[in-house]
């Protein structure tokens, strides 16, 4: 590596050649549909295929609350392709939600059932 001409260098710390093999992981935003939902886990689509048993952070916005839970996939496979793009479904179980995001999720999949629930006329 070349030094700036005035012979000075700019690192703040001194860096370490990594011999052998360093496996990192990096977390990048990718937007996903969302296809089914439970209290147990969700069915997602997405444009890159998910590890099976790769965990992820998923923020939810259910009705008028945002909750995170952590979801583990199970499956993962092609759903279709078109001309442009492969898209992937992954079914997600949700690992040890929080209370609070147990009750949104509950709440939530209770409104959606209740909107989707014709009424009956009264007799």
């Amino acid at each position: 590596m070349k030094l700036p001409a005035d012979g000075s260098e700019r690192r703040a710390e001194d860096r370490l050649t990594v011999l052998g093999e360093l496996r990192p992981e990096i977390m990048v935003f990718q937007p996903i549909s969302i296809r089914e939902i439970s209290r147990r886990g969700v069915q997602v689509e997405t444009r890159v295929p998910l590890h099976v048993d790769s965990l992820h952070e998923l923020r939810l916005t259910l009705g008028g609350q945002t909750v995170v839970v952590k979801g583990r996939v199970t499956h993962c496979g092609i759903s279709h392709v078109d001309q442009e793009q492969v898209v992937y479904a992954a079914w997600l179980e949700l690992v040890e939600p929080p209370s609070h995001a147990d009750a949104a999720i509950s709440a939530y999949l209770s409104d959606v059932r209740d909107e989707r629930t014709p009424l009956k006329p009264s007799d």
